[in-house]
C-alpha cells in the first residue's frame, strides 16, 4: 500500500488513530491520548507565536525510505511550503519536525524517525516527552535549544 491509497481508502478515514506506513507498505496505527493532543496543540501555538514567518502544521506526512512517517507537528518556511503544499506525502521534510512521545513509542522508533527526517532535509528534529520536556536536535546531535526558534521553551507547561 502507498500513502495515496491510505488517504483514499474508505475504511481508513475518520479513525481515532494516527496512521503511518512502514517500509513494507503496512499500515501502522497508534492511539492518541488527550495529553498527546494537548502537547501537539501547545507546540503548534508556540511556533506560530514565536516565528515571524512560516507555517506550523499538525500531522505532516513525510515520505521516507522506511515508509510514510507522520510528524506530530512541523514548522515549514514559505519557500518549502510552496514546494510541498500539493503533495500527498512530502518528498522533503519541513525544516522542523516534532514528535510527541506516547506510550506506544519506543526510543528506537523515535531515533529512527529522527534520522529519517534528517535524511529528508529537516534542519531540526524536536521531541516532546510525556511530561512536556523538549529535546532539540540538529544534524550534529542534541542541542540545549533550537537555533531556528531560539525562544522556544524547554518544557511545555499545562
Amino acid at each position: 500500500m502507498n500513502w495515496q491509497e491510505v488517504c483514499e481508502h474508505k475504511d481508513l478515514q475518520n479513525l481515532p488513530f494516527k496512521i503511518e506506513l512502514n517500509e513494507r507498505g503496512q499500515v501502522v496505527m497508534s492511539p492518541v491520548k488527550i495529553m498527546h493532543s494537548f502537547f501537539q496543540g501547545e507546540i503548534e501555538h508556540l511556533l506560530r507565536t514565536l516565528t515571524p514567518s512560516g507555517n506550523a502544521m499538525p500531522e505532516c506526512a513525510i515520505s521516507t525510505r522506511k515508509g510514510t512517517k507522520v510528524a506530530d507537528v512541523v514548522w515549514v518556511s514559505p519557500e518549502r511550503l510552496r514546494e510541498i503544499i500539493h503533495e500527498t506525502d512530502s518528498p522533503i521534510a519541513p525544516e522542523i519536525c516534532i514528535e510527541v512521545f506516547s506510550d506506544s513509542n519506543t526510543p528506537e522508533e523515535m531515533e529512527e524517525k529522527r534520522l529519517l527526517y534528517f535524511e529528508k532535509g529537516a534542519e531540526e528534529v524536536w521531541f516532546c516527552s510525556e511530561e512536556g520536556e523538549m529535546s532539540f536536535f540538529n544534524a550534529s546531535g542534541e542541542s540545549d535549544s533550537s537555533s531556528l526558534v531560539p525562544g522556544f521553551p524547554p518544557k511545555i507547561e499545562f
